[in-house]
């Protein structure tokens, strides 16, 4: 078992089609962990293990394993990169130290490699940029390297020159040690570590000196001495690396091309040299359960990354593995041993952890002991739920929960007969526990079961492995867009509840006036909750409280049924009569008044708006465009890379169904498009 500080915890993410599992994968054989090398286009990818996943060449589901470079011990998470599987990211860079991000070196910075990099800055995660396909047509460090600065913002600083370009690219300058790397694309070579060759010198030294400006502009110590002129040594400028990306300040970047086992060598050295260990980064933060009060505060509590600390985790993914529960989790302190009890923070039930595993793809190695720092997953643990905490139950701590997307597409599902919906409801159970952003609900007028996700990909999947899995055959219908509600202007509503109970032997009356007042919020702001009382008015605090779960009741969904959002909801007045229960009544009371408010506030549909990027040869350009703002589609901008045209636009989404067999029509299949979910917006201004 390795020592904290020789423990890496990776993940590996970009835009799809960046070759991100051929990195992997290549990470996987350069290190011993695998003897072949698996290929995303024969389907034979060690990381890549549904069938699914195999049969489209793309990663679905966030793969972990762990492998040896170095005497040093990574857990590496290799992660979608197709957008309706954003949430796997999400939940990945959670738990990670350490990023490499995977950047074509044609296309550059695509729309999911800007959700991806966000995702890294939301949780402040330390990255590496490879710059990949370096040997493809088109290809360009520089152009990569300056889309990463413009278009995400970052401090990209390469760390090496390439040698060559296209189908020359054949090595890289160590900007570092000043040495050339010579690679001979053999999968079993090593690189060769070579002198300069004499017509890279000067360019190569102009490229160092720019580095070593960039470190100066972070670092006070290298700042001084490249000012008095004096020669830098290799440890200093190691030292000063590795410090700026754990700080987020800087991105190194290296290049390569995995397919051609091109820039793996000293990716994996880079990876080790100037990432984080879970020592490196500072003690996760929670509160103490046991004292969050009613509004929302508690004691603040901190955990160190060491084995003396108190057993705390935060469980990232759950998977099924034969209809059993596989929690993965990150360790931020302490130790676990199979047979020992933990708290799970949400549910407040203590269970037992009955193994402890290391993954590799979908196979399992059996632990003893997991520490701090290390990702493992556990059998046994039946209520944890992903963004749970599991602690020691003598020293709970609640960590910060894990963020999910709601859903933007359904789709009806529908059983043979009752034996296969008892199947069907069984399956989709299941297959929820795993994705947080898969929902599934009954209809109660129709009779079918809805089941909602991120995107016709999504539902896809999930419909396949329903049949392949489960063995459920059901009907499935079209997909649909999930609208939302607001309200666009303000509104108060009024209502009194009367009514009488005989439930406990004698009639008693119940009895409840409210007046509530809705208007509109900002778009993504949410639902806010406000009392605004009369001075006059003395009422019992659980009155007060029942009318204030009235309108939260009612504010779940719109008049239409689908969920409200946005939407400040404010209580006005509130009349109770003696004798009566109140408790009841207000409660009832409110949630009618706020649907009349609602009504008379100009209530509106909202619909997913997508980002909608098209890449696509000049003379295609008319076409592409008439057809996008036929769709109703705002362009936002047309630019160029390389030799394509870009086009930016938003789209509703009910507008993009079977957009991509326009698109190759239009095209002559010479076009590509990605789609990412960009806000909600009102039907009508949208159209």
């Amino acid at each position: 078992m390795a020592k904290i500080d020789q423990v890496r915890n990776l993940g590996v993410v970009a835009h799809i089609d960046a070759g991100k599992t051929t990195v992997s994968e290549r990470f996987l054989f350069h290190s011993g962990k695998i003897h072949k090398v698996g290929e995303v286009h024969d389907g034979e990818t060690e990381m890549d293990w549904m069938e699914q996943e195999r049969e489209r060449g793309i990663t679905i589901t966030a793969a972990a394993t762990t492998f040896e470079w170095k005497k040093h011990e990574i857990h590496l998470i290799d992660t979608p990169g197709h957008v309706d599987f954003t949430i796997e990211v999400e939940r990945s860079l959670r738990v990670l130290d350490g990023a490499v991000v995977v950047f074509c070196g044609v296309a550059g910075v695509q729309p999911q490699s800007e959700t991806v990099w966000h995702q890294a800055d939301k949780f402040k995660v330390p990255r590496l940029a490879f710059i990949n396909k370096l040997d493809r047509v088109g290809a360009s460090f520089p152009g990569a390297v300056a889309d990463i600065r413009d278009r995400l913002g970052a401090n990209a600083v390469p760390i090496q020159m390439p040698i060559g370009s296209e189908d020359a690219f054949s090595g890289a300058i160590d900007l570092v040690r000043q040495k050339a790397i010579m690679f001979t694309g053999d999968v079993t070579d090593t690189p060769e570590i070579v002198d300069i060759p004499s017509e890279l010198v000067g360019p190569a030294a102009d490229a160092r000196d720019q580095m070593i400006q960039a470190l100066a502009d972070l670092d006070d110590a290298i700042a001084l001495k490249y000012l008095e002129g004096q020669d830098l040594t290799v440890g200093e400028l190691d030292a000063a690396i590795r410090k700026a990306p754990i700080a987020v300040k800087m991105v190194p970047v290296l290049g390569g091309t995995a397919l051609r086992n091109k820039g793996i060598h000293p990716l994996l050295d880079a990876v080790i040299a100037y990432l984080p260990s879970p020592a490196d980064v500072p003690p996760v933060q929670g509160v103490d359960p046991r004292t969050i009060g009613k509004d929302g505060g508690a004691e603040k509590l901190t955990r160190a990354p060491k084995n003396s600390e108190p057993f705390a985790a935060l469980a990232f993914k759950i998977a099924m593995d034969e209809g059993r529960k596989v929690v993965f989790m990150r360790i931020f302190s302490g130790m676990i041993e199979p047979g020992a009890e933990v708290l799970n923070v949400r549910t407040g039930k203590k269970e037992k952890v009955a193994r402890l595993f290391h993954v590799h793809a979908n196979k399992r190695e059996r632990l003893e002991r997991g520490v701090a720092g290390e990702i493992v997953a556990a059998a046994g643990l039946k209520d944890a739920t992903t963004g749970d905490t599991v602690c020691d139950p003598k020293s709970p701590i609640l960590l910060e929960r894990i963020d999910t997307y709601e859903p933007v597409i359904s789709q009806a599902i529908e059983a043979e007969n009752q034996a296969a919906k008892e199947r069907l409801d069984f399956a989709l159970a299941k297959m929820a526990e795993e994705d947080p952003t898969f929902r599934t609900h009954d209809d109660p007028d129709t009779g079918q079961t809805l089941i909602r996700g991120m995107g016709e990909l999504h539902l896809e999947i999930i419909v396949d492995r329903m049949k392949r899995e489960y063995g459920v055959q059901a009907r499935a219908g079209k997909p649909q867009v999930v609208f939302r509600e607001t309200v666009l202007g303000e509104g108060e509503g009024h209502a009194v509840f009367e009514r009488s109970s005989s439930a406990s032997g004698k009639e008693q009356p119940i009895y409840g006036e409210a007046t509530c007042r809705v208007s509109h919020r900002p778009r993504g702001s949410g639902m806010e909750f406000k009392r605004a009382l009369p001075a006059s008015a003395v009422l019992p605090d659980n009155i007060v409280q029942a009318a204030m779960q009235g309108l939260r009741d009612a504010a779940s969904s719109g008049p239409d049924g689908y969920p409200l959002e946005d939407v400040e909801v404010t209580l006005t007045n509130l009349v109770l009569q003696d004798g009566a229960n109140g408790e009841i009544g207000s409660r009832a009371a409110a949630a009618e008044a706020f649907r009349r408010a609602v009504g008379n506030a100009s209530p509106s549909r909202l619909e997913p708006i997508m980002a909608v990027e098209v890449t696509v040869d000049d003379e295609f350009m008319g076409a592409i465009i008439g057809d996008l703002n036929q769709r109703r589609g705002q362009v936002q901008e047309v630019g160029s890379r390389g030799a394509k045209r870009l086009v930016s636009a938003l789209v509703p989404l009910r507008n993009m169904f079977g957009y991509s067999t326009r698109l190759r029509s239009l095209s002559e299949g010479r076009a590509t498009f990605s789609m990412l979910f960009n806000a909600y917006d009102t039907l009508q201004s949208a159209a």
